[in-house]
């Protein structure tokens, strides 16, 4: 049985380290943290909240809103059916309870 060999993928990276060389003076000890803070851009992160009310309303933009006609007819067949579900609901509770009264005897 032969074993195959994978591939070793290496992820390049773009930060490299700063090249600090030891000096003894006190002038050139400030140097190198100076060049250090003017060297690392500032990325200010984002907030939490702000990002998600944003990529909130992108999704919202991208919604296919009804017209007031198919909203409207939708709502009407949604009360019809629920104004039927509960008379036929209530309809089988009274003869449950009916039917239950009878057969406690009250």
């Amino acid at each position: 049985m032969a074993l195959k060999k994978q591939a070793v993928t290496t992820i390049p990276t773009t930060e490299k380290a700063p090249k600090v060389t030891p000096d003894k003076s006190a002038a050139n000890k400030s140097a190198p943290a100076a060049a250090k803070k003017a060297a690392v851009p500032t990325v200010k992160k984002e907030n939490k909240i702000v990002r998600y009310l944003k990529e909130v309303r992108a999704e919202l933009r991208k919604v296919v809103w009804p017209t007031r006609q198919t909203a409207l007819r939708l709502t009407g067949i949604v009360i019809g059916v629920t104004a039927i579900m509960s008379l036929f609901l209530g309809l089988v509770d009274l003869i449950f309870s009916k039917l239950f009264g009878l057969i406690i005897g009250a």
